[in-house]
């Protein structure tokens, strides 16, 4: 018997087996044994060594016509046996009322994005733009060009999560300010905001989250000063906690900005008369904010080869406030793990 010979029979034994094949674990099987990767077919065209010079085309064409045949020939078949498959039926009727007694329960957008939204509503009425940025960085990004140096605490591995030579999950989202400063696309005047997640191994407790969001504000245009920078600030926690709110100034450091300060604003739980979210002070501290250092602009024109920032043209001031902190100070929070677990009757109450 020829080879094409013994090709014809295996075409019909294969013919046979599919109309025998009643269901789709046997169309499975069917198909591992004709036209798998290890299947006879495949075995078959192997043996093209076999075939003498001058029959090798015609018998190359039979196997690639066998090959498309029997594959189509499955295909319908699958298709035909999925059609004959019964419908699955609902498991419940929606169109059934509930049962006496049982309410739908309606969810609400979390607290943290209610007052995320409310932020960037409120700052992009003062011509804010919303930018973001990568969670995993460098540390040139998260470090040098923030002018934090090289033996600062915070590049330590107890104070930010390493999770390669070179990169790392983000400590804070004033990386992103350097990045759109060296977008060469952007030049002064510059002014954006940066809500995101960043990461820290801090124990988790009542004001500690190894993993939390942050508001990072930047404007840089010619003859910035801190004036600019409280009006604005004044306009954001109003727009957070009501008009009248009030804000302060408490002399601070911080690498990259130069003067710096932390800011406070009058405690919205009284009003500023004392009370125990407050400690009876009257103040409740926000974050922190200042002038942008020249050394900051410095390294962005490294970055770029340019001199887009020149110190001596530009200035600019920028912000930093914890997403957790004013939403925990606009709904009387007391404790940061609240907002991680997911509780449909702590959200129902904010």
């Amino acid at each position: 018997m020829s080879l094409l010979d013994e090709l014809e029979t295996l075409r019909a034994e294969a013919a046979a087996g599919l109309k025998a094949a009643a269901d789709p674990a046997g169309l499975e099987a069917w198909r591992i044994k004709y036209i798998g990767t290890k299947g006879l077919l495949k075995a078959w065209m192997k043996r093209m060594g076999e075939v003498p010079k001058e029959d090798k085309p015609a018998f190359g064409q039979r196997m690639n016509a066998l090959k498309d045949e029997l594959t189509a020939a499955f295909e319908q078949a699958q298709a035909g046996t999925a059609a004959a498959r019964p419908a699955a039926k609902a498991s419940f009727d929606v169109t059934e009322p509930l049962p006496a007694g049982q309410r739908h329960e309606f969810g609400r957008r979390h607290p943290l994005t209610r007052t995320t939204e409310q932020l960037r509503d409120t700052l992009r009425a003062l011509g804010f733009e919303v930018v973001e940025g990568p969670e995993v960085e460098d540390e040139r990004h998260n470090f040098d060009d923030l002018n934090i140096p090289a033996d600062h605490p915070s590049r330590d591995n107890w104070d930010t999560f390493f999770i390669a030579k070179d990169a790392l999950l983000r400590s804070q989202t004033s990386t992103v300010q350097i990045r759109v400063m060296e977008q060469r696309s952007r030049t002064p005047p510059i002014r954006v905001i940066a809500p995101g997640r960043v990461y820290r191994p801090d124990t988790i407790d009542a004001t500690h989250a190894s993993t939390f969001h942050q508001v990072e504000g930047l404007y840089v245009d010619r003859n910035v000063s801190m004036a600019d920078l409280k009006g604005t600030l004044q306009l954001m926690v109003e727009g957070l906690f009501g008009e009248g709110t009030r804000v302060r100034f408490r002399p601070s450091f911080f690498p990259f900005t130069e003067p710096s300060a932390e800011m406070d604003c009058s405690c919205p739980a009284c009003a500023g008369e004392g009370c125990n979210v407050c400690k009876g002070i009257g103040w409740v501290e926000l974050g922190g904010c200042g002038m942008v250092d020249p050394a900051v602009f410095e390294a962005v024109n490294r970055a770029r080869g340019d001199n887009a920032y020149d110190p001596e043209v530009w200035s600019g001031f920028a912000f930093g406030f914890g997403i957790e902190r004013l939403c925990m100070r606009r709904h009387g929070i007391s404790d940061l793990r609240l907002f991680l677990e997911n509780d449909l009757r702590f959200l129902r109450q904010t």
